[in-house]
């Protein structure tokens, strides 16, 4: 059955599954394999929960003259394949966005500022692999005008698959840092993946790419063949770039910006500033702002309206959230980590203009050999910060010698928290997702 064939029986059944737990009435089960389990097996239970057909691409549970079963060589290369089909059908924008730190939020702020003039459909929570990414693409429907679609990645060529499957028309690099480097080796590694995005745009007609021009690591990997729309925080740029500038970070991010003046002058427009307080905590997420108002000003939307859909976004599942209770005042940040989003985190935690400030850093994970390395760098940088108040979670920073206080995991810091609980404190909550720190917040 070719995937033409396959889209076709698709659109009889437009509900696609790949867990056999949940079965919906005449939607297609596809038995996908993981580290520890195999779909195949599930395939049968799958059709008579409800399922009108499972694709399988193993033979063994294949049933003779049961023309429910489909089989294929590869389930998850054909669910790649019939996403990248469904969404050959919809002639719309599609925005990709991967970067080591800020995607997701970068992919909020855009919705919010496109959904200020179109039906967007983004990416919902982390779908962002070789599974999440085909699932987002058959949430498209004819209501939808434009498209933002995650990718996220572990391995060299992750994102050129992505990208092949998405194919999107339009992309953002939001920046390249030491992260998952189990699986690049190396940060030239992590450069060259996360660069795939800008190989395949180059590849289409008419393609554009939103840089950061204060990035030299993106600049240097940009192709030469696509439009580009860049953005800036050093004024320098003003003739070519977006600019935007930090006014404050207290604990919110307030933060102005304008066009550039190249585009004033064609357009015989007045330079004027344009000023936006946000829900934001961290003067970094000024590069995930400007990314938001460069794709917003590039698709027409109104100044006016991407201020108005910036200022009332609030962050959610534990990225740069600043929660209040009733002994303190928490940022938490505690979803992912990496060497370069941890000393980010520290270096605006420094500038912050707050009494009593206490930091629970935890872990961070997928670092392979450079770990130790890695997070020594950090407690170094917790020194600089002369901070007296400072839990460090996690194994690795167990043979660090220094004078804060350690714990193994997160069971270790609620019991002590449960013994004595801090009030009055700014607390910094930052750490690998796998450490669980999120779990701290109701304790504090």
């Amino acid at each position: 059955m070719s995937i033409q064939e396959l889209y076709q029986l698709y659109k009889q059944h437009p509900v696609i599954t790949t867990d056999s737990r949940n079965c919906p009435e005449d939607s297609i089960f596809f038995a996908l394999k993981g580290a520890s389990f195999d779909g195949n097996k599930f395939a049968a239970q799958a059709l008579a929960d409800g399922c009108a057909y499972a694709v399988i691409d193993n033979m063994e549970y294949m049933v003779d003259g049961d023309e429910r079963y489909i089989f294929v060589d590869d389930t998850l290369k054909t669910f790649k394949l019939l996403a990248r089909e469904h969404r050959r059908q919809f002639n719309i924008p599609v925005i990709g966005i991967t970067g080591t730190n800020g995607k997701t939020t970068t992919k909020e702020l855009l919705a919010a500022v496109l959904s200020e003039k179109f039906n967007v459909m983004a990416t919902e929570g982390n779908f962002n692999n070789d599974v999440g990414v085909p699932k987002t693409l058959f949430r498209l429907n004819e209501k939808h005008e434009v498209a933002i679609i995650e990718m996220g990645a572990s391995h060299p060529g992750d994102i050129k698959t992505l990208a092949e499957t998405a194919e999107p028309t339009c992309g953002l690099i939001t920046n390249v840092g030491m992260a998952h480097l189990q699986g690049f080796g190396s940060l030239k590694g992590v450069i060259k993946t996360k660069s795939e995005l800008y190989r395949y745009l180059s590849s289409r007609e008419e393609s554009t790419v939103f840089i950061n021009a204060d990035n030299e690591m993106l600049l240097e990997v940009l192709p030469d063949n696509v439009w580009v729309t860049p953005y800036s925080a050093n004024e320098k740029n003003a003739e070519d770039c977006i600019i935007g500038k930090v006014v404050s970070c207290s604990p919110f991010l307030s933060m102005k910006w304008h066009k550039p003046l190249n585009e004033l002058a064609d357009n015989g427009e007045e330079m004027m500033w344009y000023h936006i307080d946000t829900k934001l905590i961290g003067k970094y997420n000024i590069d995930n702002l400007l990314a938001a108002i460069a794709v917003g000003v590039n698709f027409g939307v109104e100044p006016e309206k991407i201020c108005h859909a910036l200022a009332n976004y609030e962050p959610k599942n534990n990225r740069s959230q600043l929660t209040v209770t009733e002994r303190n005042k928490l940022i938490v940040d505690a979803y992912n980590a990496n060497p370069t989003s941890m000393l980010a985190a520290l270096d605006n935690f420094e500038q912050m203009e707050v009494e009593n400030k206490m930091a629970i850093i935890g872990q961070m994970n997928e670092l392979g050999n450079s770990s130790d390395e890695e997070h020594r760098r950090i407690v170094n940088r917790i020194r600089q910060m002369k901070l007296t108040n400072v839990w460090l979670v996690g194994e690795a920073y167990e043979p660090i010698k220094c004078h804060y206080r350690k714990f193994k995991n997160v069971e270790e810091v609620k019991n002590a928290l449960t013994e004595n609980p801090p009030h009055d404190s700014f607390i910094l909550i930052k750490g690998s997702n796998g450490m669980k720190l999120y779990e701290l917040p109701e304790l504090l």
